[in-house]
């Protein structure tokens, strides 16, 4: 009986993750406090799940990819990648990508290259944008570092008592994975589509702007007692006086004959203006001075954005900009911006005002198109430090003389002792998310094994491939791990599919190691939608595209990804 009741409490966390209104963070580790409380786990066994030593590992990568992300490594690249037509920049972008994303967090090899690939005019961006969030995948599968969900892996290989993965051994399959996905992607290069980008379509349609005429009743008056904050489909971004521009524009503003006002939201809505005595409307150009100030952002995954409005989250005040318009994939969202509900993803047009490069939230919450306006580039002496210890670390770890968490824990301090990286900035970008995440679900994995849930759903896939014996499972773990992914999050697929994987090789009594790399490559292997996988999320928007877009390219890939991944795991893995 407590087997089938874990069993419907996974399926009520699997549907509510597929709903995607909860973070997944918060669900999982309700689900985790919950069997705990209910005996299904005990209190060692749910606490240690924060302390495992593979989860201790990746928050320490992810901590010293914070200082590799700001070296300019990558931009040296970005002329000669780019060259030629689209198949060639398509081949060169996704060979340096993976070679990258091989040993660096791929979200950050994504954002490095993002805002170059997006306003670079040799080749559309639409043509390059979703090559490059795939190969930032493929190169994640190459190596035990590669992506974060090689290392949750981990933690539950660990967890499980088994042999920790070791650095390269993802690389046998993955490197000829990566060879032929990348020569797919290539050949298919036509199925991409070609968008002109976002930034040469005329701004002006986002702008509407208005002028307080001489002996204006407006004048001498605040924002607020004009009542020009709570306009019907528009919004007051900015103000022009004498040359000067203000913004964003606070409510106790007080105008002056001349002003001139820019507003935002739904400007066919201009007749909302012409009834303000003292407003003179004369069109919707927006001047030199108001597109010196724009940037463009995509919104990340740890921000606090997503599922939320502009007005509640305070948005001028949390990042001294305003926003001038929404972009999501190929829709520019339009009506009252303040009232939209935010997605991962989802690209911004902001004017900014002088403090917004200061604001230190900036980088935790966007990654930003426009590097003009991005944090300081190490020095090349700060470059070299940081990916020569880097480089130390990996081969040290990779040659067994010292544990790969050992390492990092040295090239961590170094960092911090040569102000590389600062505890401000740790502590702002520190993946707390990730932590519960993984952590509780560790705990989930026990209850699940401890409750027999999991040989449950191990003794039902052993009787519905009983003809197919355990090849036939291995292929059916590996194609649930594929669908978990492509509806929820990589590293909740992982954690989901683990315990069952692990059961399904006990209940065929053969070596589980091949099915765990069913789970490693399977939880990556998020090609067709969208939504589960946040470096698609981070291009959909710049690159204008439909899940349509992702779909056409991304089942050639994910056909040749999965052929590769069945047939070569149980040559350099037997069962």
């Amino acid at each position: 009986m407590t087997a089938y009741a874990v069993l419907l409490s996974i399926v009520a966390l699997l549907a509510l993750l597929i709903r995607g209104r909860t973070a997944p963070a918060m669900l999982f580790t309700v689900w985790a406090a919950a069997y705990y409380l209910a005996g299904f786990v005990s209190e060692r066994e749910w606490l240690a799940g924060y302390t495992n030593s593979a989860l201790i590992t990746l928050i320490l990568l992810l901590l010293v990819s914070l200082a590799l992300e700001r070296s300019p490594l990558l931009d040296r690249f970005s002329d000669l990648v780019l060259k030629g037509g689209p198949a060639r920049a398509i081949l060169r972008l996704s060979v340096v990508t993976t070679m990258f994303s091989a040993v660096l967090n791929n979200t950050a090899v994504v954002g490095a290259l993002l805002g170059v690939v997006s306003k670079q005019r040799r080749v559309a961006p639409s043509k390059l944008l979703i090559p490059l969030s795939y190969a930032a995948i493929l190169g994640g599968v190459t190596t035990l570092i590669g992506t974060s969900t090689n290392l949750v892996v981990n933690s539950f290989v660990i967890d499980a008592g088994l042999p920790a993965l070791e650095m390269f051994q993802f690389s046998l399959v993955g490197i000829p994975l990566a060879l032929a996905c990348i020569a797919v992607m290539v050949m298919c290069s036509r199925l991409l589509p070609t968008h002109e980008p976002a930034e040469r379509e005329n701004r002006q349609t986002y702008f509407l702007e208005a002028q307080v005429t001489p002996d204006s009743p407006l004048a001498g008056r605040s924002i607020e007692q004009n009542r020009l904050r709570n306009l019907d489909g528009l919004f007051l971004l900015e103000l022009e006086r004498e040359g000067r521009l203000i913004s964003p524009v606070g409510p106790d503003e007080i105008l002056e004959e001349g002003d001139v006002l820019v507003f935002t939201g739904q400007v066919e809505k201009m007749q909302a203006l012409q009834q303000i005595p003292g407003l003179q409307v004369f069109g919707t150009r927006a001047d030199a001075l108001l597109g010196s100030n724009l940037v463009e952002v995509v919104i990340s995954n740890e921000s606090i954005l997503p599922n939320r409005t502009l007005r509640e989250v305070d948005f001028r005040s949390q990042f001294d900009a305003g926003v001038v318009g929404i972009r999501r994939g190929d829709k520019r969202l339009t009506g009252q911006l303040g009232r939209i509900p935010l997605r991962v993803g989802d690209a911004l047009l902001l004017a900014v005002g002088p403090d917004f490069a200061q604001h230190r939230n900036i980088d935790r919450n966007f990654h930003l198109l426009d590097t003009g306006v991005l944090r300081p580039k190490l020095t090349p002496r700060q470059s070299t430090l940081a990916l020569t210890g880097f480089a130390l670390a990996i081969a040290v770890s990779a040659v067994g003389v010292w544990p790969l968490l050992n390492c990092l824990l040295v090239l961590l301090a170094i960092l911090l002792a040569t102000r590389i990286l600062s505890v401000s900035e740790m502590r702002r970008r520190f993946p707390f998310d990730l932590l519960v995440t993984i952590g509780s679900a560790l705990a989930i994995a026990k209850a699940l094994e401890s409750s027999g849930a999991a040989e449950l759903v191990a003794d039902a896939m052993r009787g519905l491939f009983d003809g197919h014996g355990v090849v036939g499972a291995f292929v059916g773990v590996y194609l649930i791990t594929v669908v978990l992914t492509e509806v929820i999050t990589n590293n909740a697929a992982a954690a989901l599919a683990f315990p069952i994987a692990l059961s399904t090789a006990r209940a065929f009594d053969v070596d589980p190691m091949p099915f765990v790399m069913a789970i490693a490559y399977g939880a990556s292997a998020g090609f067709l939608i969208p939504f589960g996988y946040q470096t698609h999320l981070m291009v959909m928007s710049p690159g204008r595209y439909r899940t349509l877009d992702f779909l056409r390219i991304g089942l050639p890939v994910s056909l040749t990804y999965s052929a590769a991944v069945l047939l070569l795991v149980p040559v350099f893995f037997p069962f």
